[in-house]
């Protein structure tokens, strides 16, 4: 007769999650990456009751009547709204894992991929929403870690390996050796967030245009850039002109966009400079052969691995899918045990 310990394992499902700034992701243990949603979340003014949670969340922002709020309940990769982190978590949990006659007995085990920087007060806080949620057992893991396992790293080896994940809310850079991370660095304010907002002041402050988050996005995703391409592009923009206060269309290029983002680039490159400066000399030359890895959906902004190249000297190389190597990562990790239990926090 089966115990209650063996149920639990053979009836519940392991899951990974990328909780991220501005998109969350999930893996289910042999199903892969099986959600990709917007970490966005509507509530009713007031009461905090979620209306909608992901994508039908993120085509609210700045859409809402005054008696609904689409927040994003996370920021720079950790938890600003308790309640509404549990609350998003547990709709994730609950559409990879359908509520099963034997739930109770068998809550999912949950691996979570986490800033590199933060503190333990953070992590706690990630962990007792996991469970609040719905989780049974919780492991985090540092997203550069997650990061490197899920572009294929050879994280295990004797040698240098480096990997730049940057997300909406952080670029996590890491230098990774026999498992373990020894030296890594968290810049907060160097994401997708911090790009957009970049865009939001330059158009406000060059043209008087007021635009939202949304446009803000578009117009980086289609003609934003880190480095010279060949290629300029060109994109029309709709807002509101702040002095006659009426909606305006007007045409921006790519050059400006790329001189609005200097700053958040700037604070990339100096990420990345910052861990090399602290890297051993068998390490560097670990990684003069090896270079350095980008992974994370702002990875993907046009000409940064050019930059990145130029400005370290090493080869750099964006990943085959950026935004779930995270997510792939907590996947792998979720089938090697001891690697889950040495990197278990306490």
């Amino acid at each position: 007769m089966f115990r209650i310990p063996k149920l639990k394992s053979f009836f519940s499902t392991d899951i990974g999650i990328d909780l991220g700034t501005a998109n969350s992701l999930v893996y289910a243990k042999d199903r892969g990456v099986v959600l990709r949603e917007p970490s966005v979340v509507a509530i009713q003014a007031g009461s905090k009751r979620v209306l909608a949670v992901g994508e039908e969340a993120k085509r609210m922002l700045g859409r809402t009547p005054g008696n609904i709020i689409a927040i994003r309940p996370m920021k720079s990769g950790v938890i600003a709204d308790f309640d509404i982190t549990e609350a998003m978590l547990a709709y994730f949990i609950n559409k990879v894992c359908p509520k099963r006659f034997w739930s109770k007995y068998a809550k999912p085990r949950m691996v979570i991929a986490v800033p590199s920087g933060i503190t333990e007060v953070e992590k706690r806080a990630v962990e007792d929403a996991a469970h609040a949620a719905g989780a049974g057992d919780v492991f985090l893991i540092e997203e550069p870690m997650a990061a490197a396992i899920g572009v294929g790293l050879p994280v295990s080896e004797p040698a240098g390996s480096m990997i730049v994940d940057i997300g909406g809310g952080t670029c996590e850079v890491a230098i990774i050796s026999l498992a373990g991370i020894v030296h890594s660095y968290s810049a907060r304010a160097a994401g997708g967030d911090a790009m957009d907002e970049c865009i939001m002041k330059y158009i406000q402050r060059v043209y008087n245009l007021l635009i939202g988050e949304r446009m803000a996005e578009m117009i980086k995703i289609e003609i934003g850039s880190a480095f010279p391409t060949g290629e300029e592009k060109t994109l029309e923009i709709k807002g509101r002109d702040i002095v006659a206060g009426l909606p305006k269309t007007l045409t921006i290029t790519s050059e400006e966009i790329r001189g609005a983002l200097k700053e958040p680039v700037s604070q990339i490159v100096d990420a990345v400079r910052t861990t090399l400066d602290k890297c051993e000399p068998e390490l560097a030359a670990d990684l003069v052969d090896r270079g350095l890895v980008l992974s994370g959906g702002s990875s993907q902004l046009r000409g940064l691995d050019k930059l990145l190249a130029q400005q370290t000297g090493l080869p750099v190389t964006v990943a085959d899918d950026p935004l779930s190597a995270v997510a792939e990562g907590t996947g792998v990790v979720m089938n090697e045990l001891d690697f889950l239990a040495k990197n278990k926090r306490a």
